[in-house]
This record gives C-alpha cells, sequence and structure tokens, in this order.
C-alpha cells in the first residue's frame, strides 16, 4: 500500500514533550465534575478531544488518529474522576502514585468492585461499565489514557451518575443535549483558580 511522503518537519508536529504540559495547554476545567471537591485534577488533550465537554480543549498532536490519547494530574486524597461512563473502551495507566479504580453496572447504586493500581499497571474499561478513580497517594500524581476515536459533542460524553450532575449543578455546571459544557457566570475566575491552585501544588 502507498504512502505518503513524510517529511522531518512534519514529524517534528507529531512530537509531544513532557515539558509541553504548562499551564498554556492545561484544561483544568475540562468536565463538569471537575470543580467538585474530591474531583480536582489537570488534563490534557494529547491527541484528540479525550471526551471534553468544554468546547476550549486544544489537543498538543491535530493529526487525526484511529485513538485518543490524554494525560491528566490528579491532586492527592482521594482527587479524580467522578462517577462515569462511555459508548467506547477507556485506558488507564497510572504513571505515578497509587490508584483506587471502582467500576460497577448502576449509576444510582453503589460500586460493585474496586482496585488498586500503582505506576505501570493498566486497566481497560469496557462501553458502558461506571467508572471512577481517584489518586489515593499523598501527592499529586499523573495518568494516561487512551481511548476508541469518537466524535465529539454528538451527543452525551461522558455519561455522569446523576448524583454527579446534581452535584455539578450547584457549582454551575451543567452540559447540553450535544455534551457541551454549560459554564457559570464565573467560569474564568473558577478556571484561573483552579490553574494557580495545580500548578503551585
Amino acid at each position: 500500500m502507498p504512502h505518503p511522503q513524510v517529511t522531518p518537519a512534519d514529524m517534528l508536529q507529531r512530537i509531544v514533550r513532557f515539558s509541553d504540559y504548562t499551564a498554556e495547554n492545561a484544561v483544568p476545567l475540562m468536565f463538569i465534575d471537575s470543580m467538585l471537591p474530591g474531583h480536582h485534577r489537570l488534563n490534557f488533550a494529547v491527541i484528540g478531544d479525550t471526551a471534553s465537554e468544554n468546547p476550549d480543549f486544544r489537543p498538543l498532536i491535530t493529526a487525526p488518529h484511529n485513538f485518543q490519547i490524554g494525560m491528566f494530574k490528579a491532586m492527592p486524597h482521594g482527587n479524580g474522576p467522578a462517577y462515569h461512563t462511555h459508548d467506547y473502551i477507556e485506558l488507564f495507566l497510572p504513571l505515578e502514585g497509587k490508584w483506587r479504580f471502582y467500576f460497577g453496572n448502576d449509576p444510582e447504586g453503589e460500586p460493585e468492585g474496586e482496585v488498586i493500581l500503582e505506576k505501570w499497571d493498566l486497566i481497560s474499561f469496557p462501553p458502558g461499565l461506571w467508572r471512577g478513580f481517584e489518586n489515593i497517594s499523598d501527592q499529586p500524581a499523573w495518568c494516561f489514557a487512551v481511548q476508541e476515536t469518537h466524535n465529539v459533542f454528538e451527543g452525551k460524553d461522558p455519561y455522569w451518575s446523576p448524583k454527579v450532575i446534581r452535584h455539578a449543578q450547584e457549582y454551575g455546571f451543567a452540559s447540553d443535549k450535544q455534551g457541551r459544557m454549560v459554564k457559570p457566570a464565573n467560569f474564568d475566575e473558577l478556571n484561573a483558580r483552579m490553574l494557580a491552585a495545580m500548578f503551585n501544588a
């Protein structure tokens, strides 16, 4: 099968260095749960939208792929994504610390299982299984995520537990039928505050 010529300049657009994970590229309020206590994390869209509800996400690699990659740094003591699910496979690989992953089939019920993962361990969630996870280390920790390719803002994504939706509404956050974040009036102030807190941690 013939392939197009790729130049060295082309290849430079397909490289992300760890030093690229800066405040300029971060999306601290990427999801409607991001402002909630216990769910503070710094998100980076590396390839694709990585399920963002915030249309301000900026992929670091813009070339199309048949997968999507995200990186995030969660604050210690139980911070991480709230209970949610997707219509596609989602995989996580902790790069630091210790993480608790919990999961179940009922969005309103208690999780049915959990596992503790450490650096270089890996977990793959099938579509439709509810999941949440948290950094249980005493320091901020990074995690790597891979998702099947999907189209952004064509429907709800992620699907949140009704409890999470109600809690987010108390902070002025919601998402519309296309999965796009409905921002509160003080969004810019909250975003700047979260960004400062995360980068000073």
